[in-house]
C-alpha cells in the first residue's frame, strides 16, 4: 500500500480514537476484541453447532468459510502484501491491547467474523443478525485500538463475506450430491 494512504487511513483512525476513545470503551472493546482472537468465538460456536445435527450443514460452512479465510487471507495475502501495522508505521501511536504480530492486511478478526457470522445468517436469520453485528463489533475494534487500518478491516470483512458465499455453495452442493446417491 502506498505510505500516503498509510499516513491518511492513520490520521482517521486517531481521529476516530479521539472522538469517542475513553476508559469504558476501552474495556469494553478490550472484552469485544479478545473474542476475536484466533477466531475463537466463531470456532466455538462452530463446535456447539455441529453437536446438534439440525445445525451440523451451518457448522459445516461456517468451518469452511473460515478455513478459505485462513488459507487464503492468512497464508496468502498477509505474507504477499506484507502491510506493516499502523503502530508500526507511526511510533506515536501508543497501544492499549497487546500489540499483534501478523502482518496487517487483511484483518483476520474481520475476516473470520463476517465469514461465521454470513454463513450463519444465511440459514438462521435471526441467530445470523446478532452473529452480524458481533462481528461488526469486533471488526470497529481493531480499529478502536489503531492496529488495523480502515482498509484491512474493510477488505477483510469483504473476504470473509465472500469465503461465507463461496462456502454456503459448496455444503449445498455436498448436501445436494449425497441426497442424489442417496436416494439413487
Amino acid at each position: 500500500m502506498p505510505a500516503a494512504m498509510n499516513v491518511y487511513e492513520i490520521g482517521l483512525l486517531k481521529a476516530l480514537y479521539r472522538a469517542v476513545g475513553c476508559g469504558p470503551l476501552d474495556r469494553l472493546f478490550a472484552v469485544v476484541t479478545r473474542l476475536g482472537n484466533g477466531g475463537a468465538v466463531w470456532i466455538a460456536l462452530t463446535v456447539l453447532l455441529l453437536l446438534f445435527p439440525k445445525t451440523r450443514r451451518i457448522a459445516l460452512a461456517m468451518a469452511l468459510a473460515m478455513a478459505l479465510c485462513l488459507l487464503f487471507g492468512n497464508f496468502v495475502l498477509k505474507p504477499l502484501i506484507a502491510r506493516p501495522r499502523p503502530y508500526q508505521v507511526d511510533p506515536a501511536i501508543s497501544l492499549r491491547i497487546p500489540p499483534p504480530i501478523e502482518f496487517s492486511f487483511p484483518s483476520g478478526h474481520s475476516m473470520n467474523g463476517f465469514a461465521a457470522a454470513l454463513s450463519l445468517r444465511l440459514r438462521c436469520r435471526a441467530a445470523g443478525r446478532t452473529a452480524l453485528c458481533l462481528a461488526a463489533l469486533i471488526a470497529f475494534s481493531r480499529l478502536y485500538f489503531l492496529v488495523h487500518y480502515p482498509t484491512d478491516v474493510l477488505c477483510g470483512a469483504a473476504l470473509g463475506c465472500a469465503a461465507a458465499l463461496a462456502a454456503d455453495r459448496i455444503v449445498a452442493a455436498l448436501a445436494a450430491r449425497k441426497e442424489r446417491v442417496r436416494h439413487g
